[in-house]
């Protein structure tokens, strides 16, 4: 159980001020958010069934009502041990706040942040999907452990690679701080495109061809580990993150979230 507070922030792709208060949910009810600006405040399940577009972030959708870039939130709150939780939100947009998920664990209580809880579903076979030569894998394994790789045509961002194991090092401290990236290239493009309008270098790491505009870096490897937070937060669309060693290489939120489907299908049949 955790003590309800809200937040509000900026939308990264919207550009506009959202408030988000969550609460803790009725046992078994799920993560879910409510859009309380819409008449009848629909519910949008934080599950893999309402997973609408994957462009740059992870949107979910029930009908016309819509919410996206939901991946830190929902990291933030699987791995703390929520299970249950309504989020209720003004807009289409969760707020970036300062491009990690380190705002959203200072407000869940001490008592939650604990380790995952593994679900029953255990993998027993590795299950794989994959772009080129990107890719996602779920590989059976005794303990819950993640591996993350990336390597873009950046001098800092060539072969970054970091595994974290989350009965070792706290979430809190090892992920939630790593803040979002992108390069300074390609901002122009992605704006005229109707992405990124809430986008700085306040909440967000820049990079180009020399190096970070913004420094300086949370870690050495901040990149990576914000890819691994977005994974945590795509993967959180299963409700309890089964039993396995996850690896993802050059992934997307696409790539993501096609696991994500490919996992629920393999527990479907096997259970």
């Amino acid at each position: 159980m955790f003590t309800p507070f809200q937040l509000s922030g900026i939308g990264l792709h919207s550009g506009k001020k959202t408030t988000v208060k969550i609460s803790p949910a009725e046992k078994g009810k799920g993560r879910y958010f409510m859009r309380v600006d819409l008449p009848n405040k629909p519910i949008i399940p934080a599950t893999i069934d309402s997973i609408a577009t994957t462009t740059l972030s992870t949107e979910l959708s029930n009908g016309d009502a819509k919410i996206r870039t939901v991946e830190h939130l929902l990291a933030s709150l699987v791995a703390c041990g929520i299970d249950d939780a309504q989020i209720e939100i003004n807009g289409n947009e969760v707020p970036l706040l300062d491009g990690s998920a380190q705002n959203w664990v200072n407000q869940l209580d001490d008592i939650s942040r604990k380790p995952f809880e593994s679900s029953t579903g255990i993998i027993t076979e590795a299950i794989w999907v994959r772009k080129d030569d990107a890719f996602c894998v779920a590989f059976p394994s005794s303990e819950i452990k993640f591996s993350y790789g990336v390597d873009y045509p950046y001098l800092v961002l060539e072969n970054q690679w970091y595994s974290w194991y989350p009965q070792r090092e706290s979430f809190v401290t090892a992920i939630a701080p790593a803040r979002t990236f992108g390069f300074a290239d390609q901002i122009e493009q992605l704006q005229k495109a109707g992405l990124i309008k809430g986008g700085s270098l306040e909440n967000a790491l820049v990079c180009d061809k020399n190096g970070w505009l913004n420094p300086p870096l949370r870690f050495e490897n901040e990149a990576v580990r914000h890819k691994l937070l977005d994974f945590i937060g795509d993967l959180s669309l299963l409700g309890k993150i089964p039993l396995a060693h996850y690896l993802a290489y050059k992934a997307s939120h696409q790539l993501h979230t096609e696991l994500a489907k490919k996992i629920k299908l393999f527990l479907d049949v096997n259970h």
